[in-house]
């Protein structure tokens, strides 16, 4: 029988803390998945580069491969219909060209089909200035399409970590429908430490939708540091669930109810305009 529309239900994040080989990440992962199966998660997450975390160019294109071949995709899949539940890859790295990838979200249904799919739009070309740079664009192509998708209990908007930063996507999809924002990351710990709780917070709040963020934590064997802290964030802005820096899962029983009363309160989303910007600089303006 389906789920009621708008009835509680409950949500996990699965923290992980990937390597260099699909395999053993795949193994994790689907320990934690089904720890939260086992626990009633009828909606479970998975963070960005869930399969693979791997810094050298040459080796993450031999060890990534088209979707159709891709053995972690077909892992989850199966998972998915095994345990009854919806389950969203945070991302993996699918093989597009030869010389590209995307950094692709998978939403697969409890029947194991793919039930919706998104490409990472915004690219990580960062220097943090404390010897960290990353230039994500060279290996991946940006997305050009925003996903909303369907779960029994309401619209679910898709994005993936620096999306984080880009408000406007929230706003579009909060206005196509959606009542849930998955942000699965890998958040670098200076960017965590800094900025993860309150954006993703001010996301929530913007929206008042629940904010679903499932995230890498901790040393990695390729030498990065993530920040962890997979959270969980109510419409209004509360905190509901969070990790900390090792492997696991947090859970939260996720009340749509609590999207029309936040919605109701401040209905910012009925309240935007048009507007033109004035003072533009002569050469911005023509």
């Amino acid at each position: 029988m389906a789920p009621a529309p708008h009835r509680p239900f409950l949500a996990a994040c699965v923290q992980l803390r990937a390597g260099r080989e699909v395999a053993p990440n795949v193994e994790a992962a689907l320990a934690l998945i089904g720890q939260a199966a086992a626990s009633g998660a009828e909606f479970i997450a998975t963070p960005e580069n869930t399969s693979l975390m791997e810094a050298k160019r040459e080796l993450l294109f031999e060890k990534t491969k088209p979707e159709s071949d891709d053995v972690a995709l077909a892992a989850f899949r199966t998972a998915a219909r095994d345990k009854k539940i919806w389950l969203l890859v945070g991302s993996l790295p699918i093989r597009i060209a030869p010389e590209k990838l995307a950094n692709r979200s998978f939403l697969i249904a409890p029947d194991g089909r793919v039930a919706a799919r998104y490409d990472k739009i915004h690219m990580f070309d960062v220097d943090l200035g404390n010897g960290e740079k990353y230039a994500e664009s060279r290996n991946f192509e940006p997305g050009a399409q925003a996903v909303v998708a369907d779960l029994p209990w309401g619209r679910l908007g898709m994005t993936v970590c620096y999306d984080l930063r880009f408000p406007y996507l929230y706003r579009a999809l909060a206005h196509a429908g959606a009542r849930f924002i998955t942000i699965p990351a890998a958040f670098t710990k200076p960017t965590g430490e800094a900025h993860w709780h309150v954006l993703l917070r001010a996301r929530a709040i913007e929206t008042g939708s629940f904010v679903i963020a499932p995230a890498q934590g901790g040393r990695h064997e390729n030498g990065r540091d993530t920040f962890g802290h997979s959270l969980i964030v109510a419409p209004w802005g509360e905190v509901i669930a969070e990790a900390g820096i090792e492997p696991g899962i947090v859970m939260a029983e996720i009340d749509p109810g609590k999207i029309d009363e936040a919605r109701g309160r401040v209905p910012s989303l009925d309240h935007d305009r048009a507007f033109t910007v004035s003072g533009l600089p002569e050469k911005a303006a023509s």
